[in-house]
């Protein structure tokens, strides 16, 4: 070693290097190489590098003749091959073989990473390069630690670059595999750096191969790979490892470290997109032509899920979407018009597994289109497929609030049924099913309740009408609730299941302050009359009532009811302990504020049986509570009498006005009294009178009326004159199964009346009335946070806060506005009428 040191530097290459070339080049045919070779190879390429000023290039441009002529030589046996598989086999053999050798031939040059006429790929540098280069550093010091150096390296290296040398060897020897591990294996390899991948050797090695071999036959690489992607298709024999070959060359032969994919996206992967839509792109065609859209669409989904399989194969990850893409709008996209034209006919008959076939073809579609379509061909079909059924059904809904709920609950369930099994459930279409089902609830055609536009002194103007279907929820609740045929026959659980469709339909009611006024009614007749089925339940609904946002001034008003009841009963306790006549009363001292609105007292001679309790209520009550004053309501009372006459003994339940009535012949049983002398003796308006008589000579439940009249041809109590004659019906009994009992127990209240006529007359204008307050309170709240808006925000804000309550129109909110401007709460900006600012 120490005589090679006064050679020149072309001595130390030429001697050097012809035995390391047989080295390198039993390395290339992948003959077998000893452990002293690959050592020798590594210190005699450091050893030139270090002596040889130009060492490096000298080396660079020998190894390339070297591997240029063995690309030659794998170049005559791949070109001589005619047939397309059999080129693509002898393709594929030599370059697994060759790549093999492109992983571990740069092991031994990366010395050559160092030299500056030898650039590298990148400027990144491994663990050995800077062993070496410190080698280099350490200059004349000693051959023999350099050459240790260089062995040492050569040592630690030797171990990790057989096994990789046979690992490859075994993959290139067998042409078989699964393909999914080949595919994963490309990919790991397209993902992760190796130890050579900077290396000028390999880039070399891949430039060189690319330029003389692949640049040639890359088309026709191309060309064989579809044609045996195309058999596959068409169901012929094919061999899907010379495809997954062809890809793996591909992915493999890029020299470009950052860019691993680029060879293949340009040349593999944009064949076999075009391959693919040109071959579905007339498939499709003659697929609808021949079979129809129906069958079209199997075959559609049937391709796209055959095709990700394939893609698997054959492409890369980074491919799929795209190919994915490609095929949507080959398969979907140019044929979307005739595939959504059958979309109303199979909602309209109920096909779910073709539309959810539609669906998952429709959800693959980007700019959602297909979706949007089905979305409205779902809601146009809920609309009039509901209204359809409710207006087929009018007779009967509209005069049972429990058939018009249970028919909206079947409606509701039958479309959600579509929707779950058709759409999956998906959100948007539950939101379509809302929106159409939502039209269903508040529509007006079969019935309507009409509520004024505004409280005016001369009569009332009347707007588009509104849906019923508030108050016939709160019907259907007071059934539930109270003590009913219908009560009695359900089980506690169904009872609950059924409240809970309720509150399910209130969901869609814009309008639920009409339904918070009836059921306030409802709850108001059971609290006083004592009908409640379950006095939990009655709690319970309250509390649900605040789990789906009724207002919480609303909900406390009800918790407010029952907690007065309590007291009451509380108060008649001590009441009845006061007086001797402890059973003949019972008392309901009700907050005013709680419970529902009181029209106008009602003036009524009260027998004196219960007037002489009067005075003692109210001394009992001043003594409790200084400072309050009661007010009696009667006609929201109620008592029971014993009846008299030749047939037998009865118990009547009563209002307090029919008791009045009937008291008129406590004193005189066989007498004919006229009109005008009840309204004298009861001393009870016009209506009312009427009304009360009317409810005593034609109940409805009974077979045998209390009263008579004369003359007996009178159809309405509108026709009661002054002079029609009233009297006892001295044959009345109760009748039970045929028979007539000579006592028995009758409840002549019905549907106890919590309002006057006139003040039912009323009703609609209160209901906007309070609209009217509701609104000017939301304005003000919203002004007094915000200090400035524009009128279409604060449009936008007020129906988000009123919407649990009603929709407020837009004539109603510009006339809120208006009221309040004049009334100095906020003023217009005089630069901008359409911004408004709040005035403390």
């Amino acid at each position: 070693m120490l005589r090679a040191i006064g050679k020149r530097d072309r001595d130390i290459f030429d001697e050097v290097w012809p035995e390391k070339r047989k080295i390198v080049l039993k390395l290339l045919r992948q003959e077998t190489v000893s452990q002293r070779e690959w050592q020798d190879l590594f210190f005699g390429v450091h050893y030139v590098c270090l002596w040889d000023e130009k060492g490096a290039t000298k080396i660079y441009d020998g190894l390339q003749q070297d591997i240029v002529e063995f690309i030659v030589q794998a170049q005559s046996k791949v070109q001589a091959q005619r047939g397309e598989q059999a080129l693509l086999a002898t393709y594929i053999v030599e370059w697994r073989k060759f790549f093999t050798q492109s992983n571990y031939l740069p092991l031994p040059f990366r010395q050559l990473e160092q030299s500056p006429q030898v650039k590298p790929a990148s400027s990144s540098s491994s663990g050995s390069g800077s062993s070496s280069s410190a080698a280099a550093a350490a200059g004349g010091a000693s051959t023999s630690n350099a050459a240790a150096s260089a062995s040492n390296q050569a040592s630690s290296s030797s171990s990790s670059t057989k096994a990789s040398t046979s690992a490859a060897a075994a993959a290139a020897a067998t042409s078989g595999g699964a393909t999914t591990s080949s595919n994963s294996a490309t990919a790991a390899s397209s993902s992760k750096k190796g130890p050579t991948d900077d290396s000028p050797v390999r880039k070399l090695m891949l430039d060189s191969w690319n330029k003389h071999i692949f640049h040639d036959i890359k088309d026709r690489l191309q060309e064989s790979a579809m044609k045996i992607v195309h058999a596959e298709r068409n169901g012929d024999a094919y061999d899907a490892q010379l495809v997954v070959g062809v890809r793996e060359s591909y992915v493999n032969l890029s020299s470009n470290s950052e860019d691993k994919l680029e060879i293949y996206r340009e040349h593999f992967e944009k064949a076999y997109l075009k391959a693919t839509a040109d071959f579905y792109r007339l498939k499709s065609t003659e697929q609808q032509q021949e079979n129809g859209v129906l069958a079209y669409m199997k075959y559609a989904d049937a391709k796209l899920r055959e095709e990700e399989v394939r893609a698997k194969r054959y492409l890369e990850p980074s491919s799929f979407n795209i190919l994915t893409c490609r095929l949507v709008k080959v398969l979907i996209v140019d044929h979307l018009n005739s595939i959504i034209a059958e979309c109303p006919a199979l909602i309209r008959d109920y096909e779910t597994e073709r539309l959810n076939l539609m669906f998952r073809l429709m959800d693959r579609v980007l700019d959602g289109e297909g979706v949007e379509a089905m979305m409205g061909d779902l809601q146009r079909h809920i609309k009039s497929a509901g209204l359809a059924d409710m207006q087929s059904a009018s007779e009967i809904i509209t005069q049972d609030s429990e058939k018009y709920v249970e028919r909206l609950l079947e409606l509701f369930n039958k479309f959600s049924d579509l929707v779950r099994n058709a759409f999956n459930d998906d959100p948007r279409f539950l939101t379509a099913r809302d929106i159409a089902f939502k039209m269903v609830v508040n529509d007006t055609s079969v019935f309507k309740m009409e509520l004024p536009t505004s409280i005016a002194n001369r009569g009332v103007k009347y707007t588009a009408p509104e849906s019923k279907c508030p108050e016939l929820l709160a019907n259907y609740c007071d059934m539930l609730l109270r003590r009913t045929p219908l009560s009695k026959r359900l089980t506690s659980e169904q009872i609950d299941a059924r409240l809970r469709d309720v509150l399910l339909v209130l969901k869609y009611v814009n309008n639920k302050d009409v339904f918070m006024r009836y059921h306030k009614v409802h709850l108001t007749r059971r609290l006083i009359l004592g009908t409640s089925a379950d006095s939990e339940k009655e709690e319970d609904i309250v509390e649900w009532l605040r789990e789906v946002g009724m207002p919480a001034d609303y909900v406390n008003r009800l918790a407010r009811m029952f907690q007065d009841i309590k007291v009451s009963e509380d108060l008649n306790t001590q009441f009845r302990s006061s007086i001797s006549r402890h059973d003949a009363i019972n008392i309901k001292i009700l907050n005013a504020g709680a419970w529902a609105r009181c029209s106008e007292r009602v003036s009524v001679s009260l027998p004196i049986e219960l007037e002489d309790y009067i005075p003692d209520v109210e001394e009992f009550y001043k003594k409790k509570h200084s400072g309050r004053k009661l007010q009696w309501y009667h006609h929201m009372s109620n008592g029971t009498i014993t009846f008299v006459n030749n047939f037998g003994r009865y118990d009547l339940d009563v209002t307090t006005f029919q008791m009045a009535v009937l008291f008129a012949w406590n004193q005189r049983q066989h007498d004919k009294i006229s009109y005008e002398n009840l309204r004298l003796a009861t001393e009870l308006p016009d209506p009312e009178l009427r009304r009360t008589l009317w409810s005593l000579v034609a109940f409805p439940k009974i077979k045998k009326q209390i009263l008579l009249m004369e003359p007996t041809a009178i159809s309405s109590p509108k026709d009661f004159a002054e002079n029609t004659m009233f009297y006892i019906n001295q044959e009345f009994a109760i009748v039970k199964n045929g028979k007539s009992q000579r006592r028995g127990k009758l409840n002549l209240i019905g549907r106890l009346q919590l309002s006057t006529e006139r003040s039912q007359q009323e009703d609609n204008q209160s209901i906007v009335q309070l609209r009217i307050l509701r609104t000017q309170e939301a304005i003000i709240k919203i002004m007094k946070v915000r200090k400035r808006m524009n009128n279409a925000a604060l449009q936008a804000e007020l129906i988000d806060i009123l919407k649990n309550m009603f929709l407020p129109s837009k004539k109603m909110i510009k006339e809120q506005l208006e009221w309040l401007i004049e009334h100095k709460y906020m003023r217009r900006d005089d630069d901008d009428i359409n911004m408004f600012i709040y005035v403390a």
